[in-house]
């Protein structure tokens, strides 16, 4: 009877340990899990960050060019919009604006708008240490500014294209923190260690031409 009895409180004891390693063994997959989550919803957070900043960016340009409506052409420094370059925000390469397609006066703020956004860019707008770093961009931002003649419109009387009628693309681009699909404009192609790291964003916009009657 002491025997029996012996036995089965070992048993019991025995399926009680199995019982606890289980637990602790579900619940260390669960924390893992909850780890896992909590790093790609930081990742998440981080990219959501880095896009509305360049939304910013992306709308403070367009600003500029609707400021600058007679100087516009100066600010398209984008010529090859397949390979994405030249762009703003390159500390190693920087575009030098220049414009002369009007008075001094209007040429000397579309240069002074350009380099505007070009600081932007590489993070003007907060500055660290005694050498004043610039640290406010997001990560390996650029940004561009392209023409299309092809969309000009077309003088009714003569057939011929009427000048800066025509289509800008502007567009933001910077790296982004995980895979994803390889953004449809070019700015800044193979910056970023593969296409699917390039984030953009971009907006089509024309100038509007006021007419006194």
């Amino acid at each position: 009877m002491g025997r029996a009895m012996h036995t089965c409180r070992s048993s019991a004891g025995g399926f009680s340990l199995i019982e606890v390693l289980i637990s602790i063994l579900i619940v260390t997959v669960g924390l893992l899990g909850l780890a896992g989550l909590q790093a790609r919803a930081q990742v998440a957070e981080f990219e959501s960050y880095q896009r509305a900043q360049a939304l910013v960016l992306l709308y403070d340009m367009v600003e500029r060019l609707g400021s600058n409506r007679i100087t516009a052409r100066c600010f398209a420094v984008t010529t090859d919009t397949a390979a994405g370059a030249p762009y703003f925000g390159d500390p190693a390469n920087p575009v030098t604006p220049s414009c002369g397609v009007d008075t001094a006066a209007n040429n000397a703020m579309a240069v002074a708008g350009m380099q505007a956004w070009d600081d932007m860019l590489q993070g003007v707008a907060e500055k660290k240490g005694a050498a004043a770093t610039k640290v406010g961009a997001i990560i390996g931002a650029r940004g561009c500014v392209s023409y299309n003649p092809a969309t000009e419109y077309i003088n009714a009387t003569t057939g011929a294209n009427i000048n800066d009628t025509g289509e800008y693309t502007l567009a933001v681009s910077w790296q982004g923190m995980a895979s994803t699909f390889a953004p449809v404009a070019a700015c800044g192609a193979g910056l970023y260690g593969g296409e699917s790291m390039r984030r953009t964003v971009w907006v089509t916009m024309r100038i509007a031409t006021l007419r006194t009657m």
